[in-house]
């Protein structure tokens, strides 16, 4: 699958770098994950841009439906990661707001309730936990956690015999920088295709957020009533 190949490989992400990031969020501090950050930017804005430029429908509504066979792949290959990258540019406004078929939609929102947030992304955690390496784990959710740790927890906590280590913290940290660990020590064993490679130029061929609500908002104008649904 071109998409797993063409994903960062996790494992140069440092986990020092990964607990720093939930700190201070300083990209020069973070190189590695910082990169790998904006590779899953880069292929969101990618698929949103490849879509859109498409003049017809039902040229859209065809790329689209093969996105969603790729989400189906990426879920089959444990990529997590660029799962949820195919998944926000499809359910980004520039094309949420476009008429597509009942069937396209009912699809999407199938593939979207792995990555519910609205349970803390209850449905994900369970599917990610009995998961067998090799896997690409959604590294957002992972910074978000150790944010969500450290903000909560105190450094050191008072006890009678003074200020102390606070170990609850720091074994919550552990916990979620060691499952990130357990990943990066497996890698896939696919051979990348270099005319893939090339094709796909990292995924820098994009348009930005603006030019892309330009070309929406050109398909189907504000307060045009939404085609009913096939």
């Amino acid at each position: 699958m071109a998409v797993t190949c063409l994903t960062p490989d996790v494992s140069p992400v440092q986990l020092p770098e990964v607990l720093l990031w939930s700190k201070e969020q300083n990209e020069e501090k973070s190189p590695n994950l910082t990169k790998f950050t904006q590779h899953f930017n880069s292929v969101s804005f990618w698929v949103r841009s490849v879509i859109i430029l498409q003049e017809k429908a039902q040229d859209r509504e065809k790329l689209l439906l093969k996105f969603l066979k790729i989400m189906k792949h990426l879920r089959k290959l444990n990529n997590f990661n660029s799962y949820l990258a195919v998944l926000s540019a499809l359910d980004s406004a520039p094309l949420r707001r476009l008429d597509w078929q009942k069937n396209t939609t009912e699809s999407l929102e199938e593939l979207s309730s792995l990555i519910d947030s609205s349970s803390s992304f209850r449905v994900y955690r369970a599917a990610l936990a009995e998961v067998e390496p090799p896997c690409i784990p959604y590294l957002g959710l992972i910074l978000q956690d150790l944010t969500f740790v450290h903000l909560g927890n105190p450094d050191n906590v008072t006890t009678s015999q003074g200020s102390k280590v606070n170990f609850c913290k720091r074994w919550q940290q552990f916990n979620i920088l060691d499952t990130l660990r357990s990943y990066q020590q497996v890698a896939y064993s696919l051979q990348p295709d270099s005319d893939i490679i090339s094709f796909f130029n990292d995924f820098n061929d994009h348009l930005a957020e603006e030019a892309l609500w330009e070309l929406s908002l050109r398909i189907r104008p504000r307060n045009t009533p939404r085609a009913n649904q096939r």
